[in-house]
């Protein structure tokens, strides 16, 4: 098939906008005039040194980044900053706490899905401190076992005086987000910031707040950014190629680690240390070059476009549209919603095909349609179609029409 007959819908890496990809192939050829190609020139060289800064100065302005907050750029995806998060901030911990023992350093996780599950092992493995479950995600199901909401608010049990409060604000394999889609007037599940305690030694700081935004990241705003101590997110939801890590970061966590191990905290390995990559300026060793320029191009692209204010306003298109669809399947009997109402990712919505062999169908016929990457993550099984920002509205239309004419076909099979 030809790339125009094909609408990627993978939960990443995602699709990226056509001419973008056309920019960044003539800057593998000649990156910005200097006959060198962007995956052949050092990462020392001034062209590079600028590449940065510009990357960094556009994500502010997308995302009004307060000059409180560092934008830093790594390698290692959600997965290495599971680690670099306890790491970090149990540091910073027992620079303000020397004293305190581990069993009295909480960290808080709230657990929503597979990624902030994870997250919270991660923590538990690495110790230093004690994992406080503050809500399970699960615990609102009908078995038990499935994410498919964010626990009421009044559930939650967080801890008095925690050294970070974690959070995941798109489950990419579940489904579920905070301040998701809603069909009801009853709204969507806000995170509570009101909630989060003071820090105890310095209460004009809040306990830290880190989130988890890879799979929601520049698809809207980011509510109370300034309140939040740690955001990271890998670029291959929404803005770039895969190998890419974006962190903002409170710049009152960029701490001596050193100092923090020589009083008993676990050592941080230098690529993890969030003061070294700040003071190096993202520039300690190579970092993600390509995914970097291409996340770039990415930006600059949005930004003619409108910005993140016109790509909150067509993702909520986007997921208003399939959202109907999957509806009018359950209401043939022919779908099934994994996830309650108010709960609903807008990037990530995912659904059971009902009947026997009906799912095989579905992927087939999807497949010979050219909607590609909906088969539902490996551990949940389903249909999982992502909208992440490079998948058009014209392209969520092609979806939409294949979803129906699935509906009618089979909902006329159970009839006949």
């Amino acid at each position: 098939m030809d790339r125009s007959q094909i609408v990627n819908l993978a939960a990443g890496p995602s699709g990226l906008p056509l001419p973008v990809l056309l920019e960044a192939s003539q800057g593998l050829l000649n990156f910005e005039g200097t006959g060198i190609g962007i995956t052949e020139i050092s990462h020392r060289s001034p062209e590079f040194a600028k590449l940065t800064k510009d990357l960094a100065a556009i994500l502010r302005q997308h995302l009004n980044i307060p000059e409180t907050h560092e934008v830093l750029f790594t390698q290692g995806g959600g997965c290495g900053q599971f680690s670099a998060v306890v790491l970090n901030l149990l540091a910073r911990h027992r620079l303000r706490f020397p004293d305190l023992k581990d069993e009295d350093r909480v960290m808080d996780y709230v657990v929503t899905g597979s990624w902030s599950e994870k997250a919270a092992l991660e923590a538990r493995r690495l110790g230093g401190g004690v994992v406080n479950i503050v809500t399970d995600g699960r615990s609102g199901s009908a078995n038990g076992k499935n994410f498919d909401s964010i626990p009421p608010v009044d559930t939650w049990r967080l801890s008095e005086r925690p050294a970070f409060i974690y959070y995941c604000e798109n489950e990419t394999v579940d489904g579920v987000e905070f301040d998701g889609h809603s069909s009801t007037e009853q709204g969507a599940t806000q995170f509570p910031f009101h909630l989060i305690p003071p820090d105890p030694s310095d209460p004009t700081f809040l306990a830290p707040l880190v989130a988890d935004y890879s799979s929601s990241f520049l698809s809207r705003p980011i509510p109370q950014l300034e309140r939040h101590a740690l955001i990271y997110a890998g670029a291959q939801k929404n803005i770039g190629p895969s190998g890419l890590t974006i962190i903002i970061v409170r710049k009152d966590l960029l701490v001596d680690t050193v100092a923090a191990a020589k009083l008993g905290a676990a050592p941080v390995p230098t690529t993890f240390d969030y003061a070294v990559l700040a003071k190096a300026g993202s520039l300690y060793h190579t970092p993600p070059m390509f995914s970097m320029y291409v996340s770039l191009l990415v930006l600059r692209h949005f930004a003619t476009l409108g910005g993140v204010p016109y790509l909150a306003k067509v993702n909520a298109q986007k997921a208003k549209k399939v959202y109907a669809a999957v509806k009018e399947g359950e209401a043939a009997g022919v779908f099934r919603p994994r996830v309650k109402d108010g709960s609903q990712s807008f990037m990530n919505v995912v659904f059971e095909v009902l009947g026997e062999g009906a799912e095989a169908r579905f992927l087939a016929s999807a497949q010979s349609a050219g909607l590609r990457g909906v088969k539902g993550h490996r551990s949940v099984g389903g249909i999982r179609t992502s909208l992440y920002n490079a998948v058009t509205l014209e392209q969520v239309d092609l979806l939409v029409e294949f979803l129906r004419g699935f509906i009618k076909a089979e909902a006329g099979s159970q009839s006949a």
